[in-house]
């Protein structure tokens, strides 16, 4: 197979931690060149230092918060006017959970604008670059509620799947080009926002968080939960070259959770 990215430049969303920071790891490996993307310079530098460059690549990153995508958008217009990218990882944090009958109008607004309208800006900015360089991978990082809509997360299942269908929209029309645009689905995965969830329901419910933990587990047919470089690889893999006939799919990585086929 061809998996090496060697050559190839990839900005990747999120990427001070969990499941975005794991995917610029791995792509680092392939021999791409990240551009980490978050809003904390901080974290951004010691993520910077976690990623491998004995390929001779030059890794570095760019400050913008992904809920004014009006910053997002002259940051990184800014950045391709000098650099082409190949690869897009679209990711960002989920928001709160929640019942939907008690959310807010802001709520969905706040979470449209972080999701949906900066993946459609980023993925604007970086086509033009795509096409010049014949080779283009968008992924999207989104979650399994686009198959069936998780409980307690009503503003994620749907803004989820709105950029779900944004994404197999915009596969449609890149197609052509030789620009694959995909989604994984990550399922309940050990990072801070997991660790979050399990807390606020622990809390809410009066239990320990080792029940909660156990009771998602029990929900997985694996039995555990998912480590972020187990969702890494399935994203780098899609970003090869050997994925250029892999288009406008969703793909759950979640330990078989996902009650569809």
């Amino acid at each position: 197979m061809q998996l090496s990215l060697e050559g190839k430049h990839a900005l990747v969303g999120g990427s001070t931690q969990g499941i975005g920071l794991g995917i610029a790891q791995e792509l680092a490996l392939l021999g791409a060149t990240c551009t980490l993307i978050a809003r904390n310079e901080d974290s951004l530098k010691k993520a910077i230092l976690t990623l491998d460059s004995t390929k001779g690549q030059q890794h570095n990153y760019l400050v913008a918060d992904y809920s004014d995508y009006k910053s997002v958008q002259a940051v990184v217009e800014a950045y391709v006017a000098k650099q082409n990218i190949h690869i897009l990882i679209n990711n960002s944090g989920g928001p709160a959970g929640g019942p939907i009958t008690e959310a807010k109008p802001e709520a969905f607004l706040e979470t449209f604008q972080q999701h949906l309208i900066c993946n459609q800006l980023l993925t604007q900015l970086v086509v033009p670059g795509m096409k010049a360089d014949n080779y283009g991978r968008v992924i999207n990082i989104i979650s399994t509620s686009v198959k069936i809509p998780l409980k307690g997360l009503g503003v994620s299942n749907t803004i989820r799947g709105a950029v779900a269908s944004w994404s197999k929209t915009m596969a449609n029309e890149l197609g052509a080009y030789g620009i694959t645009v995909n989604n994984i689905l990550p399922g309940a995965t050990a990072t801070l926002r997991l660790e979050t969830i399990v807390n606020n329901k622990a809390s809410k419910t009066g239990t320990s968080t080792n029940d909660v933990e156990h009771e998602m587990m029990e929900e997985i047919p694996m039995k555990r939960f998912g480590k972020p470089e187990e969702i890494a690889a399935a994203a780098a893999f899609l970003a090869t070259p050997s994925a250029a006939y892999i288009n406008g799919v969703s793909i759950p990585v979640d330990g078989g959770r996902t009650g569809s086929i």
